[in-house]
């Protein structure tokens, strides 16, 4: 049974050699296949010097070569920092250089859009460009390979051991600088195992990866399916309905996405085999959930709730959607969840308290930022007095309740809730409220400063396709459904799609900054 990430692949290939495990456009693998790629990349990095634990970073769009890189990298005894291709230069800069990347893996347009900040990136000492190789930039200090060239049968591969740091993942965000999570060997080939038991995941499935392999529900779509030797089909899409086409086309069994797109998602017509669809990065709205299970009637919806620093904390098993579709469920197999007050004491059921997370799925903290490691990951609360060692759990920040029979309720982010009138305001409840009125494609609450509320609400919204919004009947039914003190002052209309992250969420905080700076 696989300890390491690349092991999972590497098992497969002792199970089912032939079966298919990863579809590019017209590119098929089975995993025998599949398994000489990552043997050969790492055989690559291995003569280019790579040495045990240096980062490998890969800016690429989702395609073979940058799955035989992460992978590669693990079996090289590296560590793989995954990219988001949607990042500026600038951004991919600051990166290289947090993580002191050694070897970088892109192709020939993005490294010339990288040739201006790759000078001030000192630990970087080669570039492996996929595809065409000509018209390179000189980068003095650094050189270019072909990605073919490179290619080796593997040598010997640097020790590793499960504790061992296999990836480092960046969260995004609008200000300050992204973070790099750190995950060892033990949580990526725990959190494969925990979900693909909860999805019931087998050989059978094929799962369309269409999210970022830089953001860990996005690489968690590749690990569950190598897990248990499934398919995993590479899609870079460019609009939702490119989706229902390559479900249909690719018979798809299982499909990932965060709220945004399951919202665009939605509005459109089905012709499909899944068996399932999960949603994690936010609340799905009750009337997009609605809309998904009468489209697409024979696939089990799955509720989760995530974050980078533990991967996933919770699922809600398809049978109590119906019962408590406001729930985030409960904790994942392999992970315990704890509501705590902020002395860190127990919350009894009904009580706001934030959520903790301990078990194999913490991550090891922040790359090169012991500050902001000390603020998330401190021990677990009311351990036994007799354990001399100290063990860490990941504190989530978020506002969670729990029924008595254990479900748990996502209540706000502690630095999203709106404090208005001496209330605390979860946006999450008059979005819901937006969205219920079926007029909403996307909505967002945010608080800014007010003199005598210390916060009023705004919403910044956005029509359905095909719809027409009126800011003055949305208010009208805000007040009709929420009390006084949580109805928006103002409500924003905004045409086409609010801005995304570069995960796929809705960027808060970008949409926070414009009321801010707006006159």
């Amino acid at each position: 049974m696989a300890e390491l990430l690349h092991e999972l692949i590497y098992d497969s290939v002792q199970t089912t050699p032939d079966a298919d495990a990863l579809v590019y456009r017209d590119e098929c693998l089975g995993y025998s296949a599949l398994a000489e790629r990552v043997e050969s990349a790492a055989g690559a990095f291995l003569r280019m010097g790579l040495a045990r634990g240096e980062r490998v970073a890969v800016y690429l769009e989702k395609r073979i070569e940058t799955v035989a890189a992460l992978f590669g990298a693990s079996r090289a005894g590296g560590v793989f920092v995954p990219v988001n291709p949607i990042l500026k230069p600038e951004q991919v800069a600051y990166i290289l250089r947090d993580c002191n990347v050694r070897i970088l893996v892109t192709s020939s347009d993005r490294l010339q859009l990288l040739s201006g900040v790759l000078g001030a990136c000192h630990d970087l000492h080669a570039v492996l460009v996929v595809g065409a190789a000509d018209d390179l930039p000189e980068l003095p200090g650094i050189g270019l390979v072909s990605w073919n060239d490179a290619l080796h049968a593997s040598v010997m591969p640097h020790r590793a051991i499960s504790s061992d740091v296999a990836a480092i993942l960046y969260t995004s965000g609008s200000t300050g600088k992204p973070k790099g999570v750190v995950l060892s060997h033990l949580n990526m080939v725990t959190g494969a195992r925990s979900v693909s038991e909860y999805l019931e995941n087998s050989a059978r499935d094929r799962i369309l990866s269409v999210l970022p392999l830089s953001f860990d529900y996005g690489l968690s779509q590749l690990t569950t399916a190598f897990h248990v030797g499934a398919t995993s089909v590479l899609m870079n899409y460019l609009l939702p309905r490119d989706i229902v086409k390559a479900v249909e086309k690719e018979r798809i069994t299982g499909l990932a996405a965060v709220p945004p797109l399951w919202i665009q998602l939605a509005q459109l017509q089905w012709q499909s085999d899944l068996r399932y669809f999960t949603n994690s990065g936010g609340a799905m709205p009750r009337a997009t959930l609605d809309a998904l299970r009468s489209k697409l009637p024979g696939a089990k919806p799955y509720l989760m709730y995530g974050l980078t620093e533990a991967f996933r904390s919770t699922y809600l098993p398809p049978e109590e959607v119906d019962s408590r579709p406001d729930s985030i469920g409960r904790a994942i197999p392999n992970a315990e969840i704890l509501v705590v007050r902020e002395d860190g004491s127990p919350c009894v059921p009904g009580e706001p308290g934030e959520l903790v997370h301990r078990g194999a799925l913490v991550s090891l903290g922040y790359w090169n930022d012991p500050q902001k490691t000390a603020e998330r990951f401190k021990p677990v609360p009311n351990r036994e007095s007799g354990l001399t060692m100290q063990e860490m759990a990941v504190w989530s920040g978020d506002t969670v309740r729990f029924d008595e029979e254990g479900f748990l309720y996502f209540i706000g982010r502690r630095d999203e809730m709106i404090k208005t009138s001496g209330y605390r305001v979860s946006p999450t409840e008059v979005e819901e409220v937006l969205y219920a009125t079926e007029m909403v494609g996307e909505a967002v609450a945010l608080g800014v400063p007010h003199p005598v509320l210390g916060q009023s609400i705004v919403v910044i919204a956005a029509a359905r396709q095909g719809a027409a919004l009126d800011a003055e009947v949305l208010l009208s039914e805000c007040k009709n459904r929420l009390p006084a003190y949580m109805v928006p002052a103002r409500i924003l209309i905004r045409e086409g799609s609010l801005p995304r992250n570069p995960n796929g969420k809705i960027d808060r905080k970008a949409l926070a900054l414009e009321l801010e700076y707006s006159p």
